[in-house]
């Protein structure tokens, strides 16, 4: 499953190289950050926090005896899905057909759809991934009228497609509030035997702040699966998957769903996504929570590590007390926090430094950011600046190209995104 696909000579990051030359060859540029081969702003992960974070997670999972199938809308990076299944993860989460459809060119072979099937198009690009015998693939339905339409296009498509019940909260996103709305999406279920599959029950907690609601949230998913069970809905084929998740809950999903007993084969399969990079944003934040109170991430100690950084050269100093540094919001995710300063190295000097505590973004443009700085800190034109982030899902978005580092900042890969 290991991805080739030629380096963007337009793209962000990269430095000069001979043309044809692809990601499989970035190693052997000899690119070093520190050495300015690169083009910043780059966005760049860090090897060896990745491969701890990727072992971290699937410890973590194989304590509590669940599945992984980490949502790949978080990277679009085939590159990085390879790795992740490569580290025992049962399969890739995904929000549209198109990210299906990417994944499943780059070797991907288990898809969950976190989301509805609906449209045509995007039913096309299902059913012709479904013909595929080796493809296992499953989405949700949250309503009568999506179950109709699945069910006419797959049934005339020849084919039966697996979906999941979704359960969702007052309030919330998608997913049936109450217990009439889930009779009626599984009434028009079992009209359409031959071209409609239920597979199991699926929830994203995510919507929800309070743990104490989040928890009655997923009882309420365990008891729906053992009634469907016990009912006879499910289909014959195959283990039953009960499955939710998202970056921040994984640890109280865990808890809760592990153990279940519906008296039948059952896979229970959990979607966080940002671990493989993590943040010192939001997720952090959900991280210090599970450290706290949760005994296997206690054991597990230390946790996840922020990998993904955004380097950007300080451009100006045009002011006391302020510097514009060549970074904006085509660069990195500001939705939740603007990035802040990590590191700071000055070309020539031996190794990259911490940067002093005052320094902070207190803006945004498209392409640049300002930063507050003390009216005495040794700080120059050229100066090159590390930033974490916050919310990784919106900083891979900006970048067609993430470049891999090791811990000297020399790159090591490239993995490509297909947003």
């Amino acid at each position: 499953m290991a991805e080739v696909t030629p380096l963007d000579p337009d793209g962000k990051g990269l430095g000069p190289f001979p043309a044809g030359c692809t990601t499989a060859q970035a190693a052997s540029l000899g690119w070093n950050l520190l050495r300015e081969d690169l083009s910043l702003p780059a966005a760049v992960l860090y090897e060896s926090r990745m491969r701890h974070n990727l072992q971290w997670m699937q410890r973590f999972m194989e304590a509590y005896q669940v599945k992984l199938a980490p949502h790949g809308k978080t990277t679009m990076s085939p590159a990085l899905f390879a790795r992740q299944i490569e580290a025992g993860a049962w399969g890739i989460t995904l929000a549209t057909a198109p990210q299906t459809q990417a994944a499943y060119r780059h070797g991907v072979r288990r898809v969950i759809l976190a989301n509805q099937l609906v449209g045509r198009a995007n039913m096309a690009i299902i059913a012709g991934l479904l013909r595929d015998p080796a493809f296992s693939f499953c989405c949700l339905v949250d309503s009568a009228a999506n179950a109709a339409q699945l069910g006419a296009y797959f049934r005339q498509a020849g084919l039966r497609l697996p979906v999941l019940l979704e359960l969702g909260v007052a309030g919330g996103r998608t997913g049936v509030r109450d217990a009439a709305q889930a009779q009626d999406v599984l009434d028009e279920i079992a009209r359409w035997p031959d071209a409609l599959a239920l597979a199991g029950v699926e929830i994203y907690e995510g919507v929800l702040q309070d743990e104490a609601a989040i928890r009655a949230f997923l009882r309420r998913a365990a008891d729906t699966l053992r009634r469907l069970a016990a009912e006879g809905r499910l289909r014959d084929e195959g283990a039953a998957i009960l499955t939710g998740a998202g970056s921040a809950w994984f640890d109280v999903v865990a808890e809760e769903f592990s153990g279940l007993d519906i008296g039948r084969a059952l896979d229970i399969v959990l979607r966080p996504g940002c671990y493989l990079s993590h943040d010192v944003g939001i997720y952090r934040s959900a991280a210090e929570r599970i450290a706290a109170h949760n005994p296997v991430a206690q054991r597990l100690e230390p946790g996840l590590q922020p990998a993904l950084q955004v380097w950007a050269y300080v451009q100006s100093l045009p002011e006391a007390g302020r510097a514009i540094i060549g970074l904006g919001k085509r660069d990195a995710a500001f939705d939740a926090g603007l990035p802040a300063p990590a590191r700071h190295y000055r070309p020539g000097a031996p190794l990259p430094q911490d940067a002093p505590a005052q320094w902070k973004l207190t803006a945004m443009m498209d392409q640049h950011a300002f930063m507050s700085i003390g009216p005495d800190d040794d700080i120059a034109v050229g100066d090159m600046i590390a930033f974490d982030i916050s919310h990784p899902c919106l900083t891979f978005d900006k970048w067609r190209q993430i470049l891999l580092l090791d811990d000297a900042y020399s790159v090591t890969g490239v993995a490509a995104t297909y947003f």
